[in-house]
């Protein structure tokens, strides 16, 4: 091993030199601080990163909740839209079943209008039947009474009931 060499403890040595001079500066960087230092930043650096860690973490949570919260918001909207569609078909049967009993009332009104009307027309034809007929009737008695009056002679009183026959038909 060359640790054993005297010839790497001579002073002519560049060897020598060297790590004497590496131990030199180890040793002022020791006693100058460099390893607190450097741990001091190193630490920093950790702590830096720890924080950043715990804010994501804090993020994260914020952002779980936030998405728990949005799912129940979207629950809820779910269901009022469910109820508000079963309310809606509600009043569609509803208003159907209104509309129905609306149309058969008014059917039914109509209908017992036409009846009326049908009666009405009705009525009115046998009124003017029983005219007409009274009327014919009343022309016919006239047409025979002046027949046979016509060879006897004439009667004011019988000519006068016999124009009133007509007015009185009707």
């Amino acid at each position: 091993m060359e640790f054993f060499n005297p010839h790497l403890y001579s002073l002519s040595n560049p060897e020598l030199w060297v790590a004497a001079g590496l131990f030199l500066f180890i040793g002022l960087c020791v006693v100058v601080g460099v390893p607190k230092l450097v741990a001091g930043q190193l630490d920093a650096k950790a702590a830096k990163i720890q924080s950043e860690l715990d804010e994501a973490a804090r993020l994260r949570a914020e952002a779980e909740a936030l998405l728990a919260q949005i799912r129940a918001e979207k629950a809820e909207a779910e269901a009022q839209a469910a109820e508000m569609l079963a309310a809606a078909e509600a009043d569609a049967r509803l208003m159907e079943v209104e509309a129905k009993a609306k149309l058969e009332e008014t059917l039914a009104r109509r209908q017992a209008l036409a009846e009326r009307r049908i009666a009405q027309a009705e009525a009115q034809a046998v009124a003017e039947v029983k005219t007409a007929a009274a009327d014919l009737a009343a022309r016919a008695a006239e047409q025979i009474l002046a027949a046979r009056l016509a060879g006897q002679k004439a009667d004011p009183l019988l000519d006068a009931a016999i124009a009133q026959i007509g007015t009185r038909l009707n």
